[in-house]
C-alpha cells in the first residue's frame, strides 16, 4: 500500500486503538519533561484551596465593558487570553490568567513572560514562555470529559473558558459567574478554522485583540455548548452553581444572573 493509500484509509475507519495510541504517546512525551512534574505538583497545591468560595470568571466579549468591573474587588477572577488588553482602561487585575491556544500565547508571550499574576498556560506555552513560580503548564487531552481534578490533563472544549471552568473546580470554588461571555461573533465560518486577522477586531472587548493580519482560530459554538453543558453537569453533581452575569450576550446555558447579585448571595 502507497503512502496516499495508507492515508486515505486513517479517513475512512475510525479506529480506536491508533487515537488511544495517540493520546498516550502525547502523555508520555509530557511527563518525561521535567516542567510536567513541576506544573503537576503546584497543580495538587491548588487542589480545593478555595474550597466554598466564589470566583467570576471574566471572558472577553464586546459586552465586557458593560460591567461594573469595581464590584470584582476581593473577589476571587479568572482572566482569560489576552485580559491584559483591559489593564489600560480599568484598575481591574484578575487573580489568575488563562490561556490554551498557541497563537494566543505566542502574540501574548511579552506579557506572560514579566506579570507576576498566577498564569496557567497549554504545555504548548513552553515555545514562548519561561518557566517560572507562578506559570502552570496544562496537559490537554483530546477525551471530551469534565476534568474535576486538573493535575493530569484537561480537555480544551473548544474554547478556554471551559479550562477556566475546570480549573475553578479543581480549585473547589462553589459558585462561579461568567461575564463578558457573549458566545456570538460578527464573523462566521467553521469552527476551529485558522484565519488571518483585519485591520479591527469587534468580536472582542478591545478593537486590537486579534487585528493588524494576526493568526486566531474561528470559535466552536456547538462545540462550545456541549463543553458548557458537562461543565454544568459536573458543578450540579457537586451542588456546585455556575450562573452566567453577563450583560446580554447569546448564551442561555447557564441561568441568568446579575452580577452584583450573584456577589451579594451567600
Amino acid at each position: 500500500m502507497g503512502l496516499r493509500s495508507y492515508l486515505k484509509s486513517r479517513t475512512q475507519t475510525l479506529n480506536p486503538y491508533y487515537y488511544a495510541g495517540s493520546m498516550i504517546l502525547s502523555r508520555l512525551a509530557w511527563d518525561v519533561m521535567p516542567e510536567a512534574w513541576r506544573s503537576r505538583e503546584k497543580l495538587r497545591d491548588w487542589k480545593n484551596r478555595y474550597a466554598g468560595e466564589k470566583a467570576v470568571i471574566v471572558c472577553n466579549g464586546p459586552s465586557l465593558l458593560k460591567s461594573d468591573l469595581s464590584l470584582l474587588r476581593g473577589v476571587f477572577t479568572f482572566g482569560l487570553n489576552k485580559i491584559n488588553l483591559l489593564f489600560d482602561k480599568s484598575e481591574f487585575r484578575p487573580s489568575f490568567i488563562v490561556s490554551v491556544n498557541p497563537f494566543v500565547i505566542e502574540q501574548n508571550r511579552d506579557f506572560y513572560n514579566t506579570t507576576d499574576i498566577p498564569l496557567f498556560l497549554d504545555r504548548a506555552g513552553l515555545n514562548y514562555v519561561k518557566s517560572s513560580d507562578n506559570v502552570i503548564f496544562l496537559h490537554s487531552t483530546q477525551m471530551p470529559q469534565f476534568a474535576r481534578d486538573c493535575s493530569i490533563s484537561v480537555h480544551q472544549g473548544y474554547t478556554v473558558t471551559y479550562v477556566a471552568m475546570q480549573l475553578a473546580y479543581h480549585m473547589g470554588f462553589e459558585k462561579v459567574a461568567l461575564i463578558g461571555a457573549d458566545h456570538n461573533y460578527a464573523i462566521k465560518g467553521p469552527g476551529g478554522k485558522s484565519v488571518v486577522s483585519g485591520e479591527r477586531d469587534d468580536n472582542h472587548f478591545d478593537k486590537n485583540y486579534f487585528a493588524g493580519g494576526v493568526k486566531w482560530q474561528l470559535p466552536d459554538l456547538v462545540g462550545s455548548e456541549r463543553s458548557y453543558l458537562f461543565a454544568k453537569e459536573a458543578y450540579s453533581e457537586d451542588n456546585r452553581e455556575i450562573v452566567n452575569a453577563t450583560e446580554g450576550g447569546q448564551l442561555d446555558i447557564f441561568q441568568r444572573v446579575p452580577l452584583d447579585e450573584f456577589l451579594q448571595e451567600r
